[in-house]
């Protein structure tokens, strides 16, 4: 620890974090971050949230309501109680927690607890994952200290916020980001193709209509050569294992691989959605790409998240309505015609790359309660404790849908 983290050390933080695991994985990355920085950290989150893997042991979670507003204005109400219930009882726990900072990310099981902070002028930070600004975090803007972001380019944000804004990138997990510095896999001309192809935690239909077929349409002198890893929904896998049959191609099929990290590590190609945190591992090791963003994904976000990859070389991106086994075979040979093609696609998906994500939001955070504002970098005008989980819950309290 440097001195002037143990200058810091000792505070506490709390964050906001629930709903899916794209808004917790980063509270997760930030929380151990924190700890071995010797802060005490707090995470509140809602009932769907406190069941998503990979919660450090050290980090206590408080579960509390989160409305919920879709398009029935029947239902505003209702949500509209549930955040208030949530941020009466966040205040409550801050006023044992007496937190230096709150950071939220995004979702509404975070509103509750940003707006209980605000109110209690306590420094706040959102930090967004996405290239398009979240709705609560679009809301919360004007109300926040700062806000960091994952992309250069972030649409949906007020040109009078633009100010509050630090480019600090997507925090990974420390098995993938531990493979940066390996080197691309070899490729050669009569060498093996790995393809890894995965649609997010439950899978992706339209992935496993397509991708065999696709590899299918493939010239045969590079058919050949293929070795698949695909993840399918439970529903799809004996299907998806009678085309690959058919079509003589190797591939192994799951519905969950919990070494993704050292899949990743072999792999030439990735076909997928394009999720903030699917992306930040593809630029964190540098592996080309070809990504089909949800359609159904909010205000189009998925799409977004392709744009800096895909405008420096590392990724080719493919519509959903287009997306189709002859359009794929036609950009998988555009990919790996020649061994070069895949390498030079491999580091301009590296040089997108943010590796120090954590560490900057954690030096943003620690700038509040005392600090000076950190250095990462400026986007907008120019630019030992036990590990416990306390529920709280009130009658009607509705959840986010999945993103």
């Amino acid at each position: 620890m440097t001195g002037d983290a143990i200058g810091k050390a000792g505070r506490h933080y709390v964050l906001a974090a629930g709903g899916t695991g794209g808004h917790l994985l980063p509270a997760f990355a930030l929380a151990t971050e924190l700890e071995r920085r010797g802060h005490h950290v707090a995470l509140i989150t809602d009932e769907r949230g406190a069941k998503i893997p990979g919660k450090p042991d050290f980090l206590p979670a408080h579960v509390l309501p989160a409305g919920r507003f879709g398009k029935n204005p029947l239902r505003w109400f209702g949500g509209l109680k549930a955040v208030w219930q949530g941020r009466d009882m966040a205040k409550r726990l801050f006023e044992t927690f007496q937190p230096s900072a709150v950071v939220g990310f995004g979702g509404y099981p975070a509103l509750p607890t940003m707006l209980a902070a605000t109110s209690d002028d306590i420094p706040t930070v959102v930090h967004e994952q996405n290239a398009v600004l979240g709705r609560v975090n679009r809301f919360l803007a004007g109300r926040v200290n700062a806000v960091a972001t994952a992309y250069p380019e972030i649409e949906r944000l007020k040109d009078k916020h633009r100010d509050k804004v630090h480019l600090v990138g997507n925090p990974v997990r420390s098995g993938v980001l531990g493979l940066r510095e390996e080197p691309f896999p070899a490729f050669s001309d009569d060498g093996i193709l790995k393809v890894l192809v995965t649609g997010g935690s439950q899978g992706a239909n339209v992935l496993s209509e397509i991708v065999p077929d696709g590899l299918a349409m493939l010239p045969p002198a590079l058919r050949q050569r293929l070795q698949v890893t695909q993840q399918c929904r439970p529903e799809d896998l004996d299907k998806v294992r009678e085309r690959y049959r058919n079509h003589d191609i190797p591939a192994e099929l799951g519905t969950y691989f919990e070494d993704m990290a050292a899949r990743l590590a072999d792999t030439h190609l990735f076909i997928g959605r394009a999720g903030a945190s699917t992306i930040a591992e593809l630029t964190a090791v540098g592996r080309p790409a070809i990504l089909v963003p949800l359609p159904i994904a909010t205000d189009d976000h998925q799409a977004a998240n392709t744009r800096e990859i895909v405008k420096a070389g590392g990724a080719r991106m493919i519509r959903q309505e287009k997306f189709q086994p002859k359009e794929l075979a036609k950009q998988i040979q555009a990919l790996s015609q020649r061994p070069d093609t895949l390498a030079t696609a491999a580091h301009a998906a590296w040089n997108c790359g943010r590796p120090k994500a954590v560490e900057d939001l954690a030096d943003l955070v620690e700038s509040f309660g005392g600090a000076d504002m950190m250095d990462v970098i400026k986007v907008g005008a120019s630019a030992p404790r036990a590990a416990s989980q306390t529920v709280a819950s009130a009658p009607g309290a509705a959840r986010e849908p999945s993103e």
